[in-house]
């Protein structure tokens, strides 16, 4: 357990970034499996939204978030979207 009172707050802070981060990589995952399971434009924007603010808030890195984006987009490249 931390001793110090900057160490204190500390631990108080990180728990409230994980369940954040949590719900931000969460939303992310729910976002993906939508998508995958139906193919549309409105859940290929929704992905890239999620995608976007996880990189953003740092949850995930940059270059992560555009393989995602990538490697859904080219799932559909061929397939013509509704």
């Amino acid at each position: 357990m931390p001793t110090t009172v900057g160490a204190i707050r500390k631990l108080r802070s990180d728990g409230r970034k994980t369940v954040v981060n949590a719900r931000i990589k969460r939303a992310l995952r729910l976002a993906v499996g939508k998508f995958k399971k139906t193919k549309t434009a409105k859940n290929l924007v929704e992905v890239y939204r999620r995608a976007d603010r996880a990189a953003k808030s740092g949850v995930i890195k940059k270059g992560r978030a555009d393989r995602i984006k990538g490697r859904l987009t080219r799932m559909v490249a061929t397939k013509k979207l509704k």
